[in-house]
């Protein structure tokens, strides 16, 4: 069967950053701000994106460009003889990464919307802090109704995959995009000139070194390499599949940086539009963690002039940028299990689809009927242990892998994989990069990898 393909390089650029837009730039990356002392979460984030996302984003596109293959298959194919049983695992962790981040990516989804068609209805207007409270509680605390809407989520993606990468897949998220960053803009160019921004403007935009003092400095340290990672959907092979439906026309370095701004530029936008909203109405209580998006910001936009409309849009924003993840991340399932079954695709999309329903069902029920497995102490949920899996383990180590099999004479090899990354027009990587990448660049996202569990296991055991 002849490999499908995406029909423009700006459908590939589009698609490539719908999969890493997401809920981990509008939802997670403010709240991990608020969290982690503002400014300065954001200066080390930009950093890590630079030295760490860029590079590996680059070698994925041209593992899956090189391969034409899903991650499954790709090991496979670049691989030296020798090692090739070796690194055919590591082709099944990228699709359990997969998996695991629609386990509960989906109902995230879902809840953006329900709260979309509540803001539209203006269910929030006037609403207190304890109603918006209580309408969190509600949402979660119904199992069936967040089945309902995560199925409506699952039919979305499978729909949308069904009919093909270039006729369907690239063309919806193509108008999704767009319509992202242009209401985007004008959201957050109301939020910028509300009363009393200065505060919230400053928090986010003016870095204060003094929060980096004892466990303050590893939170924000590890915290920031982790959403570095998870931002861009690095270490699952998601960004390897669109690599593999495109041409050699283009070098894959300037690829990777330009779907690295873009996606930048939709996270700090994000923070433009809460953390002046937040210092506006909310008094500055920006540390609410997941719920921020979900409890504060409601409360903040029926408090608003017009509050009702810049939610209502905001909220679309959101589900725009949620539901062109999970098409594209369900691209690559939906690849990879053709690849290993040989079925054809829409035999694939409603047999795993169906599947991926089922999957969501712990996610969902961890607010209501699992309640009570609290993985890491009182308050914790089953998403929180699966969002665990996936970005403190499955990114950044299969990450590390991707960066050890594209640099050394263990996997494809540097030689190979700057042929190919270097192929086309566009920027090159050149000799002194190249020594970064293949002896500082493992080093590093080594240490982010052993310093990051260490610490996480000190959290749990409360030693922090």
């Amino acid at each position: 069967m002849a490999r499908e393909k995406l029909g423009s390089r700006l459908g590939f650029i589009l698609v490539s950053v719908s999969c890493a837009i997401g809920v981990g730039n509008i939802w997670k990356f403010p709240y991990m701000v608020g969290q982690n002392g503002g400014a300065i979460f954001v200066l080390i984030y930009l950093a890590f994106l630079a030295v760490m996302g860029i590079p590996v984003m680059t070698m994925e596109f041209s593992m899956g460009r090189a391969s034409k293959k899903s991650p499954v298959k790709m090991y496979d194919s670049l691989a030296p003889k020798g090692p090739k049983s070796k690194w055919k695992a590591q082709g099944f962790v990228m699709l359990g990464g997969n998996v695991m981040l629609m386990m509960y990516y989906s109902v995230v989804t879902a809840w953006l919307l329900i709260y979309t068609f509540k803001m539209c209805a203006g269910e929030f207007n006037g609403i207190t802090a304890e109603n918006s409270s209580a309408t969190y509680a509600t949402v979660t605390g119904n199992p069936w109704l967040q089945m309902g809407v995560v199925a409506i989520v699952v039919a979305l993606g499978v729909l949308v995959c069904a009919l093909g990468v270039g006729k369907s897949l690239e063309k919806v998220n193509k108008v999704m995009m767009i319509a992202l960053f242009v209401l985007m803009i004008a959201v957050a160019i109301n939020c910028m000139f509300l009363p009393g921004t200065a505060d919230g403007l400053y928090f986010y935009l003016v870095p204060d070194f003094s929060k980096l003092q004892g466990p303050a400095l590893f939170t924000t340290i590890a915290s920031a390499m982790s959403q570095s990672f998870f931002t861009l959907s690095l270490g699952m092979g998601s960004m390897a599949i669109f690599g593999s439906y495109i041409d050699k026309e283009r070098s894959l370095l300037g690829e990777s940086i330009n779907i690295a701004v873009l996606d930048t530029v939709v996270a700090l936008l994000a923070g433009l539009i809460i953390f002046p909203a937040c210092f506006s109405y909310n008094g500055g209580a920006v540390n609410a963690g997941p719920p921020l998006i979900f409890i504060t910001l409601p409360m903040v936009f029926s408090n608003m002039f017009l509050g009702q409309l810049w939610g209502a849009i905001f909220f679309v924003c959101l589900c725009f940028a949620a539901l062109s993840t999970v098409f594209a991340v369900f691209e690559n399932i939906f690849a990879c299990f053709m690849e290993l079954t040989g079925w054809a695709r829409i035999k694939t999309c409603l047999i795993v689809g169906a599947g991926l329903l089922v999957l969501s069902l712990p996610c969902i029920f961890g607010f209501n009927l699992l309640s009570g497995f609290q993985p890491f102490g009182a308050g914790s949920t089953i998403l929180d242990l699966e969002d665990f899996i996936v970005s403190h383990l499955v990114l950044p180590i299969s990450s590390l892998f991707i960066v050890i099999f594209c640099t050394t004479k263990l996997g494809w090899g540097m030689d190979n994989y700057v042929a190919e990354a270097n192929l086309g027009k566009g920027l090159k990587i050149r000799k002194g990069p190249q020594v970064y990448i293949k002896y500082v660049l493992p080093f590093l996202i080594g240490t982010f990898v052993v310093v990051n569990l260490v610490f996480e296991i000190l959290k749990m055991t409360g030693v922090l």
